[in-house]
């Protein structure tokens, strides 16, 4: 019997004529397999079609650590495959294992394509047109999906920058005035006729000011109180601006009796003010600095979260994409009262990944996680290294999934949050990324306060786009 006899009597092609069997088969060709041979893979480009002669093949999903059977092809004239002959990004939907020694009709999707179009031109339009739309409406829901979780990343990011911002801005203000203070007292110092080891002194002893030991709360309020009854009883003018400002940097009574010492009359009063102006000068640079360097780590964040002026694939230090997602999220993760522990080994190696996307995948795990504790909780987030991969684990104290959400989690537009509340994509994009883009593994195990989304990302395997 030849091959064209044979694919005569398949019942997909009923209808064909003679001579559109003779030239379908003419255009491929018969392949056979022993059992254990894997035809095709998961994710990978559907070149091929692959129409079932005679025996068994299993067509199987990965889902966690295992993969299991989604459907089974054991009748003659059952298909798979072939999807680039109209969807030039067309893949395969799951892995093809022969559980039986199997013959196929392959035909390459491009022979597929061109025939179709001959004989069903009709049939290939609407077909063509029915994925083109699938596809667009996958494609708006994912750019959707990025512009929500970027105008959220946007705000956050503001928030942070903020706050530093409107100090650093305060801060330069107040040096204004505090400037001008430690010449105006600097001149009253000079009016005052002290001599110059007396200002040597006066200098050693402002030198000797530690701001780090200054007591904050109720101790503070009340070395400030006894730094003003000191200078009241000492007949200071002006304590109620001098004592404040010594009180902030940790000046005591004691230090007050050895500027006594030094100077006296006008000159410890000119003393003491030149003294406060310059520890409030000090403080005030110091704020700035602080501020201005909290706005440079969150530009340097948001660089290293962005990965924009980096190569798409590089070799990458997992945990430095989870601490500058982690930053990126901050002000929501404070806002939502959560508590965030990390347990991070210091030996997990590099692995050669694409940063960016990888950081897509911890925003989408650290964002849902959040979600989860609504109203509070402990995010644990996780890396250590086995044998052959980098683990990475967020665990969350949420109420946990069911297992039927559990199972359904990593299906595209599959979601439990409300209307209006996201497109049920991220955990669809983080698979996406993880399995098909860097030959990992991404599974989930949950129960009541206890959620682990696990990302296991080969150490020899590379990323391609």
């Amino acid at each position: 019997m030849t091959l064209a006899d044979e694919l005569r009597a398949v019942p997909i092609l009923d209808g064909f004529t003679d001579e559109q069997v003779a030239e379908l088969a003419a255009a491929g060709e018969e392949v056979s397999y022993d059992a254990g041979v894997r035809l095709f893979d998961e994710g990978r480009p559907a070149d091929d079609w692959w129409v079932l002669l005679s025996g068994r093949i299993d067509l199987v999903r990965r889902i966690g650590h295992e993969e299991a059977v989604m459907a089974t092809m054991e009748n003659a004239g059952q298909w798979a495959g072939g999807f680039k002959a109209w969807d030039e990004n067309g893949i395969y939907m799951g892995s093809a294992k022969v559980v039986a020694p199997s013959r196929f009709f392959r035909l390459p999707a491009a022979e597929l394509g061109r025939l179709g179009e001959a004989w069903f031109p009709f049939a290939v339009h609407l077909l063509r047109g029915l994925i083109g739309t699938a596809r667009r409406i996958e494609v708006n829901a994912r750019q959707r999906e990025a512009l929500v979780a970027l105008g959220t990343l946007a705000a956050g990011l503001a928030h942070e920058i903020n706050n530093p911002a409107s100090a650093a801005v305060r801060s330069v203000g107040a040096l204004q005035q505090s400037s001008d203070d430690v010449f105006a007292s600097l001149q009253r110092l000079a009016g005052a006729g002290i001599d110059a080891s007396q200002f040597t002194a006066l200098d050693d002893l402002r030198r000797s000011i530690d701001p780090s030991s200054a007591p904050t709360g109720v101790a503070l309020s009340d070395l400030e109180e006894s730094l003003t009854d000191w200078l009241e009883d000492h007949s200071i003018d002006r304590s109620w601006t001098i004592a404040p400002s010594l009180a902030a940097a940790g000046v005591s009574t004691a230090w007050l009796e050895g500027a006594a010492a030094a100077l006296s009359g006008a000159g410890l009063q000119a003393g003491l003010e030149w003294v406060a102006a310059a520890v409030t000068t000090t403080a005030l640079i110091n704020e700035a600095q602080d501020s201005t360097r909290r706005i440079s780590d969150l530009v340097s964040a948001v660089k290293s979260y962005s990965q924009m002026d980096r190569a798409a694939v590089q070799e990458v230090r997992v945990v430095d994409g989870l601490e500058s997602t982690l930053i990126m999220l901050g002000h929501k993760l404070r806002e939502s009262g959560i508590t965030v522990v990390r347990e991070h080994d210091d030996s997990v190696p590099t692995i050669t990944a694409n940063p960016g996307e990888l950081n897509q995948v911890w925003t989408n795990l650290i964002d849902n996680a959040v979600d989860a504790m609504d109203g509070g909780g402990t995010l644990t987030v996780r890396t250590y290294a086995d044998a052959s991969h980098v683990v990475v684990e967020t665990c969350d104290t949420g109420p946990g999934m069911s297992d039927e959400v559990a199972a359904h989690a990593f299906e595209p537009f599959f979601t439990t949050k409300e209307v209006g509340k996201g497109t049920g994509l991220g955990l669809d994009i983080s698979r996406r990324i993880v399995v098909e883009h860097h030959g990992g593994e991404i599974d989930v195990a949950s129960e009541p306060g206890a959620t682990v989304v696990r990302v296991r990302l080969p150490l020899a395997q590379s990323a391609h786009p």
